[in-house]
């Protein structure tokens, strides 16, 4: 039978224990701030979707231009408090090319730009700008025969 020597074994004693956790912390922490980036992102996409989708419908379906920009305004304060968005860039295209846009039975085409911040990154040497994934989303939808254009 063989006995093993105890001064050799308590030098080993523990150290696995210590070195799972040490290994999982170093590999869980960029897991975890991985999910919480990603799920941000998703978050603001959904948002910046949702956004050009609303404001494509709510624009082609209004009697006229003053009636278009205050239903656009109600849907972006409404979307970006809802998702969170800030700094929302809405850009507006007509097809085909014309004077005016949006005008009666034309396509409208919505785009909406944002940026997500990544979390945790300090707003030192300007890093929070440098750190922030841009987004954007676009939407098509037909201008109502009954636009005014006034």
């Amino acid at each position: 039978m063989r006995r093993s020597n105890p001064s050799t074994d308590d030098d080993e004693r523990g150290s696995a224990a210590l070195e799972f956790i040490l290994v999982g912390l170093l590999m869980l922490v960029p897991l975890v701030y991985l999910v919480v980036a990603l799920g941000m992102i998703q978050g603001q996409s959904l948002g910046a979707e949702a956004a050009a989708r609303h404001v494509a419908r709510a624009v082609s379906t209004a009697t006229g231009a003053a009636d278009a920009r205050q239903r656009a305004d109600a849907v972006i304060d409404a979307v970006s408090e809802e998702y969170g968005l800030a700094g929302v860039d809405l850009a507006l295209a007509c097809a085909p090319e014309g004077a005016s846009c949006p005008r009666a039975g034309a396509t409208l085409h919505v785009t909406v730009r944002t940026t997500v911040p990544l979390p945790l990154v300090p707003p030192v040497l300007g890093l929070d700008r440098i750190a922030a994934v841009p987004v954007e989303a676009s939407a098509a939808h037909k201008v109502s025969r009954f636009w005014s254009g006034g």
